[in-house]
């Protein structure tokens, strides 16, 4: 009988700790599978745009260092983003661009969105050509399209700008081909050409840091087929307010101006750390600015 006893304890004591630790388990763990140090999830979208790239690590950034939520930052062309964010599936994009390059996208998904305000004023998209090129105006093109090669070097084939390019390639009757690439890679043949001092042009849009390290001009557009200066929205899911009300007014009081942004995004255009190290360093040095955006706990 004493054998038996000491054998039922054992199995006892083990069942003990058994249960203890899955009750542990449930314990530290969130709903959704975050710490539970952790608020929940934030599903960041952005597009590979200097400027995209630079607010979205900064916001990343911010919400984990000092807001306490852990971030997902996903890369994908814009008409993705747009879908997506009427679906539901990411929280919020910082670069939406209004009224005329993402006019379509958010004509096709405004209803099923929320648009949180702008994040920066001012922005621009056109053709650019280094300041050298003795060239001023899309209507003068033509001339001289054997000083360019017949060729315009664009970015991603989704991009708005990449539409208003080839709507304005209809206007001016330009016989100009608009070569596809990606963001990295048209400044990479901007500084190129810049380098042996040749001509060239590009699609190109500020902000962008690609303007603080080179002297470039906008060619003149007559027909305003580019339009005027337009502004950079935050985008997000429809009911992020009810959902994450802490996370949508800090997207809503996230705004940087041309010093701030660009100075962000030349730190990570010249850095070999990754952007959201780059990112969280000017958080730490901007602490004054970037705590402003930071809703106080009720």
């Amino acid at each position: 009988m004493k054998k038996l006893g000491s054998i039922f304890l054992v199995i006892l004591l083990s069942m003990t700790v058994v249960l203890s630790a899955c009750g542990d388990d449930g314990d530290n763990t969130a709903s959704d599978g975050s710490g539970d140090d952790s608020k929940g999830e934030v599903k960041l979208a952005m597009v590979n745009w200097a400027e995209g790239v630079a607010m979205t690590n900064l916001a990343e950034a911010i919400l984990e260092e000092k807001m306490g939520y852990d971030v997902e930052s996903t890369t994908a062309e814009p008409g993705l983003i747009y879908t997506s964010l009427a679906e539901g599936d990411y929280d919020a994009f910082l670069d939406g661009w209004l009224p005329l390059t993402h006019g379509d996208f958010m004509d096709q998904f405004g209803d099923d969105v929320a648009d949180l305000g702008p994040n920066y004023e001012n922005a621009k998209i056109g053709l650019v050509v280094p300041s050298y090129v003795d060239v001023d105006s899309i209507e003068e093109l033509n001339e001289n399209k054997d000083l360019f090669e017949g060729q315009i070097v664009g970015i991603d084939s989704g991009a708005g700008i990449m539409k208003a390019s080839g709507e304005a390639i209809e206007e001016y009757d330009l016989d100009f081909e608009l070569l596809e690439s990606s963001g990295p890679v048209m400044t990479t043949e901007l500084s190129s050409a810049i380098k042996d001092e040749k001509p060239i042009i590009v699609t190109g849009w500020t902000p962008h840091w690609k303007f603080s390290r080179y002297d470039l001009k906008f060619l003149e557009d007559p027909k305003k087929v580019y339009g005027e200066s337009e502004t950079i929205h935050t985008i997000a899911r429809k009911n992020i307010k009810e959902d994450m009300p802490e996370v949508a007014t800090f997207l809503e009081n996230f705004k940087m101006n041309d010093d701030q942004l660009g100075g962000l995004m030349g730190e990570i255009s010249d850095s070999d750390k990754e952007p959201l190290e780059v990112a969280k360093e000017w958080m730490n040095e901007n602490e004054e600015l970037v705590n402003g955006w930071i809703p106080e706990e009720k």
